[in-house]
């Protein structure tokens, strides 16, 4: 038998009664994990499919170049990060540290590029320093989290879909500049129109963008219906307080730097957001993550946030497997 078959590794869910995620360890010394993907990708991909994320422990992913190395035997093409909505850095070709907020900050359920046309189908994570504390990057089912929101609150979503509204050049959040990797307003015009996005040129080289979203969306390979949306998570009431009061303070409603609303600018209903946040919140497995541990998760099945933590911590990140959408 060599290392490189199916019964290399053994594999079992973190928790009884939970698709999400599925473990998958070496049996025995010496497996890689590279050499094992390759071998095996139809099947760890179907897995993905079922379970919506893999937890890949104890395979001795060390540095950057092992990551990478997965990534690329995983996935059909590893993409760079365009359209951006968080800070991170380049580590490597299409390698990212995760998002480069403070320590002390939560990062609540979302899904990578929701608000996007062009979005990753698969995430990896890699767990290259643990926090001393914190830190978790906790998942949520969101086949199971639309399952949780009320069917009217789901029906109205439908009808009206939901809207992002971005303000950039007023000193918080990133540079429209960062966000499109241009300093060509023409090229920025000519990305929004062919992306379904409106752009809104203001005084002093600021720009606001809207974009109108379906809410649920149909995974293109399982065909599962899914709460697929960033309308939660950047509505400005799902800021910590005490980040909340002073944006409210700083900016006026229609200049924030993020904020959502139904799809026809209508406001969203406080008991209706705290609805949605409580479905993502009862939804989130979590665990404690190790030196070395990878997560390869399915971008429209599952959910990811982070805890805060205390002391060191550096975890990367990659997107793969482009798809278009067809619902906007």
């Amino acid at each position: 038998m060599t290392l490189t078959t199916e019964a290399a590794v053994r594999a079992e869910c973190l928790q009884p009664g939970s698709l999400l995620p599925l473990v998958i360890e070496p049996a025995r010394e010496g497996v890689s994990l590279v050499a094992w993907t390759l071998e095996n990708r139809e099947s760890l991909r179907a897995r993905l499919l079922r379970h919506g994320a893999i937890l890949l422990r104890n395979f001795g992913v060390e540095e950057v170049e092992d990551f990478a190395g997965f990534t690329a035997a995983a996935s059909d093409e590893v993409m760079e990060y365009r359209e951006r909505s968080s800070p991170r850095h380049e580590v490597g070709a299409n390698i990212y540290t995760s998002t480069d907020y403070p320590a002390s900050q939560k990062i609540f359920p979302h899904n990578e590029h929701s608000y996007s046309q062009h979005l990753p189908l698969t995430l990896f994570f890699c767990c290259l320093q643990p926090a001393l504390r914190g830190g978790e990057t906790p998942l949520a089912d969101c086949r199971r989290v639309l399952r949780r929101i009320a069917p009217e609150v789901v029906e109205k979503f439908r009808r009206k879909k939901w809207m992002y509204v971005r303000n950039f050049g007023d000193g918080f959040g990133l540079s429209w500049q960062t966000v499109f990797q241009t300093t060509d307003r023409a090229e920025v015009e000519t990305y929004c129109a062919r992306n379904a996005i409106e752009a809104e040129w203001k005084e002093g080289d600021r720009l606001r963008t809207r974009q109108v979203r379906p809410a649920v969306a149909t995974h293109p390979r399982s065909g599962e219906e899914v709460w697929f949306n960033h309308l939660t998570f950047f509505h400005v009431s799902t800021l910590e307080p005490i980040i909340r009061d002073v944006m409210l303070e700083a900016f006026a409603e229609e200049d924030l730097p993020n904020n959502t609303y139904y799809g026809d600018g209508s406001p969203i209903e406080p008991d209706v957001l705290d609805h949605l946040r409580d479905a993502y919140l009862q939804e989130q497995v979590s665990f404690t993550w190790q030196q070395g541990d990878v997560v390869m998760l399915d971008n429209m099945l599952t959910a990811h946030a982070r805890a805060s933590y205390a002391g060191p911590r550096r975890v990367l990140f990659a997107m793969a497997d482009p798809y278009t959408r067809r619902d906007i």
